[in-house]
């Protein structure tokens, strides 16, 4: 049986550097199978393409929205250059993280909605899904999408309301969950988790980031520890609170987040087929 998939998950962030190597291993004995590994800018195109590569996971390209403003004049050239570069490997699955954040302060909304249309109309020339950074910025990501159709993907660390959630749907994208749902405060996010149909859900991490409630630290043990870390390994707890909110078993969580995972990124299907007992050849 297929094993878990993290849609969401910064693999090579700083935060894992002293040691990776466990963190998959840790990820592996948990369950989880597959990881979606998405850039964030250009200086880690290389990086999450290794990582992809070395340990069998998937990846994506693109310039998150609160990395453009350090972001060269080039680097969306850069980005069509290594799309165009690795448009025949199997693990490169969507363009992304792209998108945009209004709940930062300080930041340019003009450079961040220009980055934003950008690589949407590179993803519609690639034929890939996208993978969207939202955050208080439903409907301006829902105005691009309707501008530049792409080939549907995945709103991570969805936090809009009921309408925001059913027009993202509409336009052929599944919806992250993750840490987020997991506290008991997030009365909008668990509604949602509970009550969307159960073909738009699908599930991760986003590690290191979004810590689930056990992880949670407060801002006091923050400064006297630092920031919580998430990592892959959570993923099958995360999942049994959705289970929990739906009235699934653990096995049906699994079957159809993946499934979902699948339909929104098919690319991972393509990498299970491969995969499989009796399948193609495994990706290179």
């Amino acid at each position: 049986m297929q094993g878990w998939i993290d849609t969401h998950c910064h693999l090579d962030a700083p935060e894992f550097a002293d040691d990776l190597d466990a963190v998959v291993a840790r990820a592996r004995a948990a369950g989880v199978t597959q990881l979606v590994l998405p850039a964030v800018g250009v200086a880690g195109f290389d990086a999450v393409r290794r990582l992809a590569h070395a340990h069998g996971f998937a990846y994506a390209l693109g310039i998150h929205p609160l990395f453009v403003e350090r972001a060269g004049d080039d680097d969306l050239a850069q980005l069509r250059a290594a799309l165009a570069q690795h448009r025949a490997d199997p693990r490169l699955v969507a363009v992304g993280e792209i998108g945009l954040d209004f709940f930062v302060p300080g930041f340019d909304r003009d450079r961040q909605e220009h980055f934003y249309r950008a690589q949407l109309a590179l993803a519609q020339a690639a034929g890939l899904p996208v993978l969207l950074h939202v955050r208080r910025s439903a409907d301006a990501l829902l105005a691009g999408l309707r501008r530049c159709a792409v080939r549907g993907g995945i709103a991570h660390a969805f936090n809009g309301s009921g309408a925001q959630a059913q027009a993202f749907i509409a336009l052929g994208f599944k919806l992250g969950f993750g840490g987020a749902m997991t506290h008991e405060r997030a009365l909008r996010i668990r509604r949602l988790a509970a009550e969307l149909p159960q073909d738009a859900i699908v599930l991760e991490t986003d590690a290191p980031d979004i810590p689930p409630q056990w992880l949670y630290r407060t801002a006091g043990q923050r400064a006297a520890l630092g920031p919580a870390r998430n990592e892959p390994a959570e993923l099958p707890r995360i999942a049994r609170t959705l289970a929990e909110l739906r009235g699934w078993t653990l096995e049906r969580t699994r079957a159809v987040c993946n499934a979902n995972a699948g339909a929104a990124l098919p690319g991972l299907a393509r990498l299970a087929q491969a995969a499989a007992p009796g399948g193609p050849e495994r990706a290179a």
